[in-house]
């Protein structure tokens, strides 16, 4: 019995002594060991010590029925507690494949798994910044680029100008202005005086000469002003912004305060700038921009507001005009002179501030006097004018009468009619009360050419006690006895 005893402790020894070397072999597992008090320790889960605990049983009970294995068998036999046979997944550290698994599977010791995170999010960002934000800031272009037309259609469009009609020695008679639209006279910045464009630049845009259409220093300006006041108080539109907005935008779409229409015009300012010389572009602006009083362009503005020539304005009154265009109903100098006047004061200063002018040059420019006319549109030869208009109008068409911009010289004498006027004048008073006259007309024509020397429809165009905007000579009326010789012709 004891020999027997003896016989099983050697054979449970030898089973212990076969577990550890199948474990630590190079086919099977290793578990991570650790050390403690200078012994060497397994670590093992519960899972793992049962299998141990299971196999070791299983070979001792063999052991004792005598049939122990020999030091080649298998390890595992058939029934034997297989956690791969029983399809146990057994825990192991798997090697991340991308990013997302990586920051899943991340453990502060695991350096490499550190570094390939941080790659991947470098090389993302990167990615980000080299494809996704061009092709986003490519695609928001498109979308708005879409709807603007190319610049050199726009900028060659025929543009209206008022049509005026002289008389044979150039004495102005009428200018027809478009109710639709006001008036226009085109010219170039050779006659315009220095102190003229010094003013607007210096008031509306004082990068003109260098920045490429936009100012984006302004733009920050404005904005972080217009957040700080909840609404829209300042702009930051250059010269060839205001321009674009002038071309591009009905008046509709110009008082739209929208970031479409901003971002449009942004673009296309830019493009005039690359399309155009600095000059070249201030040529159009100073011929397109608005100045109140159906005044479109600064040749009619000077003839409306002061009734000169636009190169013949002073420095005062450059001032004044410069300082229209951004409220033109605001600063309108005949209805509101206060405001107009503290308008001026501004562009003053800036030009002084911008070393245009000096200070004394700007106070001497406040205090002076200027003398304003009322926009007016005088017609002269009324009767005559209005012939002219229906007969251009029939066979030109009314865009072309209105839009055209034409210099019509006719063949009238303005004295010689206001001298016709007169005498017909002077021979209706004779005879008013003998016989209830009240009214006459005149027409000369020069025998040997035709031509219409004087017309004078009635005495008066504007008493409408005799109709005197009717032209009695292009009116039908009874011929009376006048035909009688006709009819004795004929007979």
């Amino acid at each position: 019995m004891l020999g027997c005893r003896c016989r099983l402790r050697e054979q449970r020894a030898a089973a212990g002594q076969w577990l550890r070397a199948a474990f630590d072999g190079p086919g099977f597992w290793r578990w991570p060991r650790f050390e403690k008090n200078g012994a060497t320790f397994a670590s093992t889960s519960t899972a793992q010590r049962n299998v141990e605990r299971a196999s070791a049983g299983q070979i001792t009970r063999n052991a004792a029925r005598g049939s122990l294995m020999s030091s080649g068998a298998e390890p595992f036999r058939r029934g034997w507690a297989n956690p791969r046979q029983r399809n146990h997944r057994m825990r192991t550290w798997r090697t991340p494949m991308g990013l997302f698994s990586s920051i899943r599977s991340f453990r502060a010791s695991d350096s490499g798994t550190v570094i390939r995170v941080l790659f991947s999010a470098f090389f993302l960002g990167l990615f980000t910044l080299a494809v996704i934000v061009p092709l986003a800031m490519y695609s928001a272009f498109a979308y708005f680029v879409r709807d603007i037309p190319p610049v050199p259609e726009v900028m060659n469009r025929p543009v209206f100008q008022t049509t005026r009609i002289y008389d044979r020695n150039g004495v102005l008679l009428y200018e027809l202005i478009d109710p639709q639209h006001g008036r226009r006279i085109l010219v170039n910045l050779n006659q315009l005086p220095k102190s003229l464009v010094d003013a607007t630049i210096a008031v509306e845009d004082p990068s003109f000469m260098t920045n490429p259409g936009v100012d984006p220093l302004s733009i920050f300006r404005a904005a972080l002003q217009n957040f700080a006041s909840h609404g829209i108080v300042s702009g930051a539109s250059t010269l060839t912004q205001q321009l674009a907005r002038n071309v591009l935008f009905s008046y509709q779409e110009r008082q739209a305060q929208t970031l479409d229409r901003k971002i449009k015009e942004a673009i296309f300012a830019i493009e005039l700038t690359q399309t155009y010389s600095k000059p070249e572009i201030l040529n159009m602006y100073f011929n397109e921009v608005y100045y109140g009083n159906l005044s479109y362009g600064v040749g009619a503005a000077a003839e409306s507001y002061f009734g000169k020539p636009v190169s013949e304005l002073d420095l005062a009154e450059s001032a004044m005009l410069a300082g229209l265009p951004q409220a033109p109903s605001d600063y309108d100098p005949i209805h509101n002179l206060p405001a107009a006047k503290a308008r001026q004061a501004y562009v003053l200063d800036r030009m002084v501030y911008h070393h245009y002018i000096t200070a004394a040059q700007a106070e001497q420019a406040k205090n002076e006097p200027l003398h304003f006319q009322s926009p007016n549109f005088a017609i002269k030869a009324p009767h005559f004018v209005n012939y002219v208009t229906q007969l251009i109008e029939q066979r030109y068409g009314r865009d072309a009468l209105y839009n055209r911009g034409w210099r019509i010289q006719t063949t009238l004498d303005y004295g010689l009619n206001e001298l016709a006027r007169q005498k017909a004048q002077e021979r209706i008073n004779q005879i008013r009360q003998e016989m209830d006259a009240h009214n006459a007309c005149v027409v000369t024509i020069q025998p040997s050419t035709g031509e219409i020397l004087t017309m004078v429809g009635s005495l008066d165009y504007w008493d409408k006690s005799i109709d005197g905007q009717v032209n009695v000579c292009t009116s039908l009326r009874q011929p009376g006895s006048s035909v009688k010789p006709f009819n004795y012709v004929t007979a």
